[in-house]
């Protein structure tokens, strides 16, 4: 019985993302749902320069700056 467990486990994680694969989309922000950017540029009556862009499902600056968290707190544990 448990061989069967680790063999639906083992089809499950090569499965999901085969399915999910149309779903999702690696655009220059982050990965998203869309297949393109939706930003609003404009520039307002002061002539200021205004770009607002829809929120992505992962951001690629939001996983830059985890990652250089987890390294720096990684790095202050291993000094000591």
């Amino acid at each position: 019985m448990k061989c069967y467990h680790n063999l639906m486990k083992i089809l499950l994680i090569f499965i999901i993302p085969l399915i999910l694969a149309g779903c999702f989309y690696v655009n220059d922000r982050g990965i998203s749902n869309e297949y393109y950017n939706e930003c609003h540029e404009y520039y307002d009556s002061m002539g200021v320069y205004h770009k607002y862009c829809d929120k992505n499902m992962i951001e690629f600056k939001d996983v830059e700056n985890g990652v250089k968290k987890v390294y720096n707190s990684a790095k202050e544990a291993t000094s000591y």
